[in-house]
């Protein structure tokens, strides 16, 4: 049974399910349980720094459970898209209510779409496809370029989008971060493709076949659920790729790697992203929080990421995290003296 805790990443959806059926006020049911009631109990339940031992986590891997657990987030996610753009189009709401529906389906597109996408595609394997397909609702499949391509190699430095600076309100990196890297998705595609001898117009453009597949995703919308229907599901892409920004944000702000005297940066470490080992918010977020050893080592799952000590450490779950990213002032009165104070002197 205890393999089975981060089915608790289920609940997200079924708040959203509650929320279209009980409709009125019940339609933010999903962002006060995300950003209200998580973040609360969080503070009345620990975080744990134990890593397996190595017969736990061999035994772990052999265990396909955990793989089966986010498959899963494919027909749950798309299933919630279809559900809203059905209800929405037979039934006559308040203002207030399609707000509550968008920002409740976009925290579903964010949390059990691009989370897991982004777990999936980091394994090189044909689950990549299924990781792509979960990115494609939020509008933002490029980010398995960009990520796989640009942010790991690049995190921490000036040159990353995707690595909030010191000082760097959230608000202006949803902005920067978004632009960035879908600029910088194309020019890793654009320099791929110019290695191997290949055209724009080659097979091998998947940047290309994004906007293909984008574009048939909305015209598929628009054509069962007309104009309306096509407002809320890009409404409900962008809140969640700002989800995924706006934990992009949390998880590197202010850190920064030193260039060296060959004019490299050093390579990537523990030190260099936050982790947060809140047992509730690892458990949502299938150990995303973890982030600091995912970008030590990339290809390891998620059930057998570790706590190092020397990581930088958030003084709360993701969750309650990026509600006070929102509060600018509030989160540099907290973050900014937590940031390295040798990272905060480096040059670019």
């Amino acid at each position: 049974m205890k393999d089975l805790k981060y089915m608790c990443a289920y609940t997200i959806p079924l708040m959203a399910i509650l929320g279209l059926w009980l409709q009125g006020i019940y339609t933010y049911l999903t962002p006060i349980y995300a950003f209200g009631f998580i973040p609360l109990l969080e503070l009345f339940t620990h975080s744990s720094t134990k890593n397996l031992d190595q017969k736990t986590k061999t035994s772990t891997l052999k265990k396909k459970i955990f793989d089966w657990m986010l498959y899963l987030n494919l027909p749950i996610v798309y299933s919630i898209l279809g559900i809203t753009l059905y209800v929405t189009s037979k039934t006559s709401f308040e203002t207030y209510e399609i707000t509550g529906i968008i920002i409740s389906t976009g925290i579903v597109f964010g949390t059990n779409g691009i989370n897991v996408g982004h777990e999936l595609g980091h394994r090189f394997t044909k689950e990549r496809f299924l990781g792509k397909a979960l990115l494609l609702p939020s509008l933002y499949m490029h980010f398995y370029i960009e990520h796989n391509f640009g942010h790991h190699q690049k995190v921490a430095t000036i040159d990353d989008p995707a690595t909030a600076k010191y000082n760097h309100p959230v608000y202006l990196f949803w902005i920067t971060s978004a632009i960035g890297q879908y600029i910088g998705a194309w020019k890793i595609q654009l320099d791929q493709l110019k290695k191997n001898k290949r055209s724009f117009f080659s097979t091998k453009n998947d940047m290309f076949w994004y906007l293909i597949i984008t574009s048939i995703y909305l015209a598929l919308i628009f054509y069962f659920f007309k104009s309306f229907g096509l407002q809320i599901a890009i409404l409900s892409g962008i809140v969640g790729f700002l989800l995924l920004e706006t934990i992009n944000y949390i998880e590197h702000y202010g850190l920064k790697r030193i260039k060296t005297s060959s004019g490299r940066y050093e390579r990537v470490r523990e030190i260099h992203s936050w982790n947060s080992n809140h047992t509730l918010g690892r458990i949502m977020l299938y150990e995303l929080t973890r982030h600091s050893d995912h970008h030590h080592r990339a290809s390891k799952k998620y059930q057998t990421l570790d706590h190092h000590n020397q990581s930088p450490q958030l003084p709360f779950g993701y969750p309650t995290s990026m509600v006070l990213s929102l509060l600018p002032p509030i989160w540099f009165l907290i973050m900014n003296k937590r940031v390295p104070r040798e990272m905060k002197t480096i040059r670019k």
